[in-house]
């Protein structure tokens, strides 16, 4: 058991660690993990301008992941307001590089002038309603048929009113960072990060995600389902994106709460940060996911592009996830020093921690599970029987535990065991993992990246 003093001394020098910066130049030139380089004119505080440190995970690649951090005076804001942020982000293909600073919590549900806009303002002049909605569409009297018609054209003219509201296009070139100290995040808002490159997301709470519409889909599984369409962040066909220190969240809503229609849990969440349609070079590290069902996407589907999704994941905080975290598919994913939390649940039944399939390539190292008494170890992976998963020095319960081994002697559909690739970017990895429960619950998510 380390000491208190020890464990103290840690903490400090992964404060210091995440206070320097890297230069570009230091990240193209390969810089070794550890040798950090301070940014011209930037100080240890200066947050906006910091970059990926070198070999920090799969977005270090290349040329690494800048992000706004040579914007000149005009393209740095400070913004407070959904207009002030529409403005700041401008045009996708205005890719000069911009510094973004969020300072307070963003509502994304306003209009041009701040008035709160609800879903019954989306709704309005469309001809939606719920109950008429309900009504055209139960199975018992419309069958299992894809709902088409007056209602669902209307439903489709409310949820295009809330698109246009709470979708925030990215631009190439970017840093959104939360202010220090002012509770800095988006609710009710959805980041989409679609065909752009050189992203960095810090320090922001997304909260409140939810879509006003969702859609009755009879044919989806054997009773059918209500499908939600936005993530609080999505990255869509993107490259080189750093998503650093932030909170995904659903409060004040979580899905227990919600109402049963045609059998079946009438779902207003989607993800909380997912990664498809040939997204590529990503690291995520240092972010709480928190109290959420379907959480991390790794691949829109089946047939997303091979030779992309390389994704890195550390030193995340997982607590009271249902399943997908993630759910990978085709791409390397190096999953190593997170820490899962099924004990908090909330009312939540957890499915799976992490499912490899369609031939995804995943390496799960070092990671450590607090788990409810009784509960299996077996039952925190899943696959399809395409995947592979290589899983070392892997911690429940304080047990160093072989999770593959677990999975595929209760499983039909085995996960495969070996990986076409080694993974080399690797900054930060720690080899023991004794400490690691204590060390992110003070260093993960919005508000610790001072």
């Amino acid at each position: 058991m380390a000491s208190a003093s020890s464990r103290s001394s840690h903490r400090r020098s992964l404060r210091k660690r995440r206070a320097l910066v890297v230069t570009a130049a230091a990240v193209a030139a390969g810089v070794g993990a550890g040798v950090l380089v301070m940014n011209a004119g930037a100080s240890p505080a200066d947050l906006s301008h910091q970059v990926l440190p070198a070999k920090d995970g799969w977005a270090a690649s290349g040329a690494g992941t800048t992000g706004g951090t040579k914007a000149d005076a005009a393209h740095t804001f400070t913004v407070s307001t959904r207009a002030q942020l529409v403005k700041a982000l401008g045009t996708q293909t205005d890719t000069a590089p911009r510094i973004i600073k969020i300072k307070g919590t963003i509502d994304a549900n306003t209009d041009a002038a701040g008035k709160k806009l609800t879903c019954a303002d989306y709704a309005s002049g469309t001809g939606y309603s719920l109950s008429a909605y309900l009504k055209a569409f139960d199975p018992s009297t419309y069958g299992k048929k894809a709902p088409s018609g007056t209602q669902e054209t209307a439903r489709k003219a409310a949820a295009e009113k809330q698109k246009k509201n709470i979708v925030f296009r990215v631009p190439s070139n970017t840093t959104l960072i939360g202010v220090p100290g002012t509770k800095a995040g988006i609710t009710g808002g959805s980041l989409q990060v679609q065909n752009v490159k050189n992203v960095i997301v810090r320090n922001l709470t997304f909260a409140a995600t939810e879509d006003c519409f969702p859609q009755w889909d009879p044919t989806d599984g054997s009773s059918g389902e209500w499908n939600s369409t936005y993530d609080s962040v999505t990255l869509r066909g993107a490259t080189n994106v750093w998503a650093d220190h932030n909170t995904f969240t659903d409060s004040p809503t979580f899905d227990k709460s919600l109402k049963t229609y045609f059998g079946r849990k009438y779902q207003i969440h989607d993800g909380a940060l997912d990664i498809t349609n040939g997204s590529d070079l990503v690291t995520v590290e240092r972010n709480l996911f928190s109290h959420h069902d379907k959480t991390m996407l790794i691949g829109s589907s089946d047939t997303d592009s091979k030779g992309k999704l390389r994704v890195t994941i550390h030193h995340n905080v997982w607590k009271g996830i249902v399943q997908r975290a993630p759910l990978a598919r085709i791409g390397q994913v190096h999953l190593y020093n997170n820490v899962y939390d099924t004990t908090a649940l909330d009312g939540y039944e957890s499915k799976y921690s992490i499912d490899s399939r369609a031939k995804a390539q995943v390496v799960a190292e070092r990671n450590v599970w607090r788990i409810p008494a009784g509960a299996k170890p077996a039952k925190l992976l899943s696959g399809d029987g395409t995947g592979s998963l290589v899983g070392t020095g892997n911690v429940v319960n304080g047990t160093a535990t072989d999770l593959v081994a677990a999975y595929n002697a209760a499983n039909s559909k085995k996960l495969k065991t070996t990986v076409n690739w080694t993974p080399t970017l690797t900054a930060g990895l720690e080899t023991s993992v004794k400490n690691l429960l204590t060390d992110l619950a003070t260093t993960t998510g919005a508000g610790t990246l001072t």
